[in-house]
């Protein structure tokens, strides 16, 4: 390669990095905890109420079914001596039934608060995202990133908007509620 073509190379290479360069120095970036402002949000913690709620009236229900399990087991136990084979047989069938029913009703319980939470979470996560999009608008950062997920290893903690979202997304439930035509 000449001597002429290499420096026609450069200066090409260069001609297309500089702008690059110059728009990154400019560049504003954030980072949000996302996880955080769900959990610190009002509409976060009241769901997260109703969704703890829902799981304890599960896990009651559970422990009370399983409470009488015990009992039935018990029960066997102590009745066992006096049955004849077959019967013993059939009533230890019967309560393995009954706790694998169990056991499928507590799984069962696991899905459908995973289904809950998620339906729970998505509105109040869309919200959160018109929030950080209007503040990243306000603010002209180029880029917002979610501090759990994005591999940030170190960021400086006033590009942390953590607190900003919150208390914007809050401002907006009640700025909504004054708004909202009385009746």
């Amino acid at each position: 390669m000449s001597l002429r073509t290499t420096v026609a190379a450069f200066a090409a290479v260069l001609s297309l990095a500089l702008p690059v360069a110059a728009s990154a120095a400019d560049l504003k970036v954030a980072y949000v905890d996302l996880q955080r402002v769900l959990l610190e949000v009002d509409d976060g913690k009241a769901a997260k109420a109703r969704l703890q709620k829902w799981l304890d009236d599960k896990q009651k229900e559970i422990d009370k079914e399983q409470t009488a399990l015990r009992a039935e087991k018990e029960t066997l136990d102590k009745q066992a001596s006096a049955m004849n084979a077959e019967t013993r047989a059939q009533k230890e069938a019967d309560l393995q039934r009954k706790v694998m029913t169990l056991a499928q009703k507590w799984e069962k319980s696991r899905g459908e608060a995973a289904n809950k939470e998620r339906q729970e979470m998505e509105p109040i996560i869309a919200k959160i995202d018109q929030v950080v999009a209007s503040i990243a608008q306000r603010d002209d950062l180029g880029l917002v990133l979610e501090k759990r997920d994005s591999g940030i290893v170190f960021a400086k903690a006033q590009l942390d908007i953590s607190n900003e979202v919150i208390r914007a997304y809050n401002n907006l439930k009640s700025t909504a509620a004054k708004d909202a035509p009385k009746k």
